[in-house]
């Protein structure tokens, strides 16, 4: 009779202990977090997943949807957040409703605003994310880009006009610094999914870079003659090619990258400037920082299945070694501005690798503007003051590029790049 017992209470266990493992599997292959970033171009939803998980999506019309089926996924935990994280003012995403469609299998339908054109795709584990599957939803077409880029310019050459009306009402109008209006694309670095470095106390580089930019572009709007234009105003992310891409689009005549420096030791402080290298990096410091900073496609995420992301190289070379030269230019003129606000890392212009500073007919810079891993530079980056100071440096130091090299006609590659 106890030995019966016995081996009943062993199976009950048994029983039990598979069940267990059942549950465990199946937590294992859920959502661990969702995250949605809107933009003026595209929204992105990104489930992170403890493991890779076999999915199918299609598109349905009257009304627009993206429907995804995830398998061995179940609609529970923070997957049923996603529904409450849709803004109203989401440009492409009017809601998204989770359930379960059949046995092992949850669907998600994204509500849409207008046609779009999905890119899904899987990441691979990388910095701190896991397993990512990523919904790209973009319009149909690029008409909501170029209307974004339109609205931006056509906003900062209104402002110049009103400048300029405004000081001829009062007393003769003031000889013009430069020949024609000069357009300054300020790239914010990462964004959305990639965070940048992050600060001992917490802060990330994606929300400084993204504060002084915004101070930047305001403090060149109020020049005579120049307009900026923010290649990002928001926590999203863009790839290092559709950077470079908006600048022309925006046909500016400088692009100015912010970030904030990290490095492995916390003791490293200083500002930087970097230009692109046709050869190699100008140390082993500048080509490890162009090495990290060009991740920020890998961590961001991007479709690598898209065909021509990158411009043509053979275009590329035309016009390049040009534009590295007056880069150089820009940056040491930049360089001995911010040296008066802070400490610099290095006192010339270093040169590597940066995919973001790839813009063939647009003098580029890569502006760090101090180390966010010292917690001393990270509560500076942090500071009101110290970020205002840093725009009206680099604002100087354009100037003073421009003063000795004043811009000519517009001579750009063909905008099909």
């Amino acid at each position: 009779m106890y030995r019966a017992l016995i081996h009943t209470l062993i199976l009950l266990f048994g029983l039990c202990s598979t069940l267990a493992a059942q549950a465990i599997e199946v937590k294992a292959s859920g959502v661990k977090a969702v995250r949605l970033w809107p933009s003026p171009e595209y929204s992105r939803i990104t489930l992170e997943l403890s493991e890779a998980a076999s999915y199918k999506y299609f598109s349905l019309k009257n009304p627009e949807r993206l429907v995804l089926d995830l398998e061995g996924v179940e609609p529970e935990g923070a997957l049923l957040e996603i529904a409450a994280m849709v803004a109203p003012q989401d440009p492409q995403i009017a809601s998204i409703r989770v359930a379960k469609n059949r046995p092992g299998v949850t669907r998600v339908v994204v509500e849409l605003k207008t046609e779009i054109r999905p890119q899904v795709f899987t990441l691979k584990p990388m910095g701190d994310y896991g397993h990512r599957l990523v919904l790209d939803v973009y319009p149909t077409s690029l008409e909501a880009v170029e209307k974004q880029v339109e609205a931006a310019i056509g906003k900062a050459d209104k402002a110049s006009a009103e400048k300029q009306t405004e000081a001829r009402s009062g007393k003769p109008a003031a000889k013009p610094e430069y020949v024609r209006l000069i357009t300054v694309a300020i790239d914010a670095g990462h964004g959305g999914e990639d965070p940048g470095a992050k600060g001992a106390n917490g802060s990330h580089e994606k929300d400084i870079t993204l504060s002084i930019a915004r101070r930047l572009k305001a403090q060149i709007d109020k020049q005579e003659n120049m307009r900026a234009y923010l290649t990002r105003d928001g926590d999203y992310f863009i790839p290092l090619h559709d950077r470079v891409n908006k600048a022309r689009r925006a046909q500016a005549d400088l692009f100015v990258s912010i970030h904030a420096d990290a490095f492995v030791k916390p003791h490293a402080r200083g500002s930087s400037v970097f230009a692109l290298s046709e050869k190699g990096a100008t140390s082993a410091a500048a080509k490890w920082l162009a090495r990290h900073e060009n991740e920020a496609d890998l961590i961001g995420g991007i479709n690598i299945d898209v065909k021509d992301v990158y411009l043509k190289q053979t275009l590329i070379d035309l016009s390049q070694t040009a534009a590295i030269a007056d880069s150089l230019r820009l940056g040491r003129a930049v360089l001995q501005e911010i040296g008066g606000i802070n400490q610099l890392h290095k006192g010339q212009v270093e040169q590597a690798g940066f995919a973001v500073l790839k813009a063939p007919d647009i003098p580029s810079i890569l502006v760090e503007t101090a180390f966010i891993s010292n917690p001393e530079e990270e509560k500076r980056l942090t500071d009101d003051a110290y970020q205002d100071s840093m725009a009206a440096a680099i604002v100087t130091g354009i100037k003073h590029y421009f003063d000795k090299n004043p811009p000519l006609a517009r001579n750009k590659v063909a905008s099909s790049l």
